[in-house]
């Protein structure tokens, strides 16, 4: 899968585009994915990837939006450690931490040759 990834995101890069990647960077206890899993946060919603689906992967997204907006990379904690119930948001039982950075292109080189 990380070449494939690593394919998508520089296709993305080279049609102009800037985008947030998300990493996990910690994980404690159960939860949907590791340490490195990716996913690329697309500025109008195609994204690439998972770091683990649901609510909390609706987190980084939003976070990730931001990270697009002000530049500022950030790290999202995502709590999945909520009893199971029908209510609960995330079931996994563990917390993990996920990196958020953008990615934009390389600038133009516009010197003559």
């Amino acid at each position: 899968m990380a070449a494939n990834f690593y394919q998508q995101l520089q296709s993305l890069l080279d049609e102009g585009l800037t985008v947030a990647v998300a990493t996990i960077v910690n994980v404690k206890g159960s939860t949907p994915r590791e340490i490195g899993a990716k996913m690329i946060i697309h500025p109008y919603g195609k994204h690439v990837g998972t770091v683990g689906g649901g609510c909390g992967e609706a987190d980084v997204i939003r976070a990730g939006l931001d990270v697009l907006t002000d530049g500022q990379p950030r790290t999202v904690r995502i709590d999945l450690t909520e009893p199971i119930a029908m209510q609960s948001l995330g079931v996994c039982g563990g917390i993990l931490d996920v990196f958020i950075e953008r990615w934009a292109p390389e600038p133009a080189d516009t010197e003559p040759s």
